[in-house]
């Protein structure tokens, strides 16, 4: 059968993390310290995984927040610390997210989630997006102590769903994240939100869409014209 599980990250690839940037603003006095910030987050958190030192994704976002803080000369104390957490599980859905899924699930798709962060975080994110009652299972990195794009997460999600790593679709904005799952075994799709590319060096996705709604619109013709990967 053609794979019909599809499991999405969640930040930037169904939410905005744009809507940080008045807190970021409030911090630093400019709204691109979010992007400075986040790629930090994503450095620390490979560095993590590359060397087998765990430490969860709220965690590193903190110390992250530290990081950049020292860099320009701010203080971050409690305060900074909880907008930022607090902004984080109030992040709303893209305008995509919600009309894709719901068309994907519509056509008989199973519907899951995957990500860095924890548990408890992606749930207040999905619940707060307005995007919780989509999906069958909603997973977490955080479950098997090592972070994406190493490959356990990819197959505890698809242990969570019964099914084998080779039956998955992961879905997500990131080139590291589409690699990560492909050498887990996964099929891929590549959402190409502004700013993000695909690694020349990595291996090319089985699909790739402009948003979310051109991802589900390929996912559909290629379960129903039976040429996804199998």
């Amino acid at each position: 059968m053609p794979r019909s599980v599809l499991v999405f990250d969640v930040n930037e690839t169904l939410l905005d993390l744009a809507a940080l940037d008045p807190v970021f603003a409030g911090i630093f006095g400019d709204n691109a310290a979010r992007r400075e910030w986040f790629q930090q987050v994503l450095q620390s958190a490979f560095l993590a995984t590359i060397t087998d030192a765990y430490a969860d994704f709220g965690e590193i976002g903190g110390t992250a927040l530290a990081m950049v803080g020292e860099r320009r000369g701010v203080a971050i104390g409690d305060g900074e610390r909880s907008a930022v957490r607090e902004g984080m599980r109030r992040l709303p859905a893209h305008p995509d997210a919600r009309p894709a899924l719901e068309r994907l699930r519509g056509d008989g798709f199973r519907l899951a989630t995957l990500t860095n962060n924890p548990l408890a975080t992606v749930q207040a994110q999905l619940d707060h997006a307005g995007l919780a009652d989509l999906f069958e299972v909603v997973c977490s990195a955080d479950e098997v102590r090592r972070l994406k794009p190493a490959p356990e997460p990819y197959r505890m999600a698809a242990a969570r769903l019964g099914v084998s790593a080779s039956a998955i679709c992961l879905v997500a904005a990131h080139g590291w994240d589409v690699a990560g799952a492909m050498r887990a075994g996964c099929a891929a799709a590549f959402v190409a939100r502004p700013g993000q590319l695909l690694d020349p060096l990595a291996p090319t996705p089985d699909l790739v869409g402009r948003d979310l709604l051109h991802v589900a619109d390929q996912v559909i013709a290629a379960l129903t014209s039976d040429v996804m990967p199998r």
